[in-house]
C-alpha cells in the first residue's frame, strides 16, 4: 500500500458552493490519503451562506472555507496536484475552467445550487442535492485502487464517475 497523499483540486467558476462542498467531503472521506483544495476561475470572494449551513449541518469543520482564485495553485510553492476535477455544469452553459499541466483531470458537472431559484426550502434542497451528488462521486473516487491502475484505465474511471449521480452504479465503481 502506498503512503502517497494525493492532492486534488476541485474547480468551478465562483468557488462559493460546489467546489467548497467537494473539498470538505474529500478531506473527510479521503481519510488522510487525499488532500483536497478548491478554487474558482472567477471567485465570488465569499462562501455562499447555504454552503456553510449545509456543511455545518453535516458536522463538517468550515474553518477552511474561503472563496479563492485558482491562480493560488499555479503559483510557486503551491501543492503539486495529482487530480483536478471541474464541478461546474456544462448543461447550464456555464463556462468551466480548464487546468493546464500534468494532473489527471475529469469533469464532474453538478448543477449550481447558488443559482437555484424558488422558495428557501427549494434553494436549500439544491445545496443538499449537490452535496449528495458530490458525496456519491467522491465515495467512488476514494475507493479506486489508484496505485494499481494504469493511467489510461484511471482516466476512464475518473470520466465515468462524472457521468453518475448514484454511488451504487456498478458500471462505475
Amino acid at each position: 500500500m502506498s503512503d502517497k497523499i494525493y492532492n486534488v483540486l476541485f474547480l468551478c467558476t465562483g468557488n462559493s458552493a460546489r467546489s467548497i462542498i467537494a473539498e470538505a467531503i474529500l478531506n473527510r472521506l479521503g481519510q488522510g490519503r487525499f488532500k483536497a483544495y478548491s478554487a474558482g476561475s472567477q471567485p465570488k470572494g465569499e462562501v455562499h451562506p447555504y454552503t456553510l449551513q449545509l456543511l455545518k449541518g453535516l458536522n463538517y469543520d468550515t474553518s477552511f472555507a474561503r472563496s479563492k482564485n485558482w491562480d493560488e495553485f499555479a503559483a510557486p510553492g503551491a501543492p503539486q496536484l495529482d487530480f483536478v476535477f471541474t464541478v461546474c455544469d456544462n448543461a447550464a452553459a456555464e463556462a468551466c475552467p480548464v487546468w493546464p499541466g500534468q494532473p489527471m483531470t475529469a469533469h464532474w458537472g453538478v448543477p449550481d445550487p447558488a443559482a437555484a431559484e424558488g422558495t428557501e426550502a427549494e434553494r436549500h434542497f439544491a445545496f443538499a442535492d449537490a452535496g449528495r451528488m458530490l458525496t456519491n462521486r467522491i465515495s467512488i473516487f476514494v475507493s479506486l485502487p489508484i496505485a494499481s491502475l494504469d493511467k489510461l484505465s484511471l482516466q476512464k474511471r475518473l470520466e465515468d464517475i462524472g457521468k453518475t449521480s448514484n454511488a451504487s452504479n456498478p458500471e462505475v465503481a
